[in-house]
């Protein structure tokens, strides 16, 4: 579980963050100001961090530089500031990528993957397998003891989250937020269909997927 801290001033969007990477299989750890950040990227050793630049008693491009005059830890910068100029700023202090507010929760995690990825830091699993249940996520294919079996997209997502989250408990609304989108406005009974057409194409090996009340 790679641990990644989220230094952001702003209360409703740092938990949102954390919840949504606790959910995505993260050890989120808030800082609500730039000192803290430092302090906490010191004691934890974060495998990377998502710094807002316009922070209390530190701001995000003097904490950037003290985190780069220590460690080559990737570093998400997350602001409101859009312009050019902060923007090479930030590439300048080394940060690895630049996002915008308001941001797509999704698009985020993408980024997170790809820049660990890049980073070295973590690999994605495209080989999975559970009982049986075997999925190929580079060709976009599952196999039930060996029979090929059709999935639509979000059944395909779906399968995929549960089987990278194995022992976990996802609640409806991680799931849709995480694979309808954080502003999807349809109904929780979205998922309970999508589950349920799922463990039926899955046959027997459908009781993999358990639903915890």
């Amino acid at each position: 579980m790679e641990t990644i801290l989220v230094v952001e001033d702003e209360k409703d969007i740092s938990q949102m963050l954390c919840v949504f990477l606790e959910s995505g299989g993260y050890r989120p750890v808030p800082a609500f100001d730039g000192v803290t950040g430092l302090q906490l990227f010191c004691q934890e050793a974060p495998d990377l961090i998502i710094l807002d630049l316009l922070l209390p008693k530190l701001d995000g491009f003097s904490l950037c530089r003290a985190v780069r005059e220590k460690s080559d830890v990737p570093v998400i910068m997350l602001t409101a500031l859009s312009d050019e100029e902060n923007q090479l700023k930030g590439y300048d202090l080394l940060a690895d990528d630049y996002v915008t507010k308001p941001f797509g929760m999704m698009e985020l995690v993408s980024r997170i993957k790809a820049v660990l990825r890049r980073s070295g830091k973590v690999e994605d699993r495209m080989d999975m397998e559970t009982a049986g249940v075997h999925m190929d996520v580079k060709k976009h294919e599952v196999t039930v003891d060996g029979k090929e079996i059709s999935l639509t997209l979000k059944e395909f997502e779906l399968l995929e989250k549960l089987m990278r989250n194995q022992g976990i408990v996802l609640t409806r609304d991680q799931l849709l937020t995480e694979i309808w989108g954080y502003d999807f406005d349809g109904e929780t009974r979205t998922v309970d269909v999508h589950i349920r057409t799922l463990r039926q194409k899955l046959g027997e090996k459908g009781e993999i997927i358990q639903t915890v009340r």
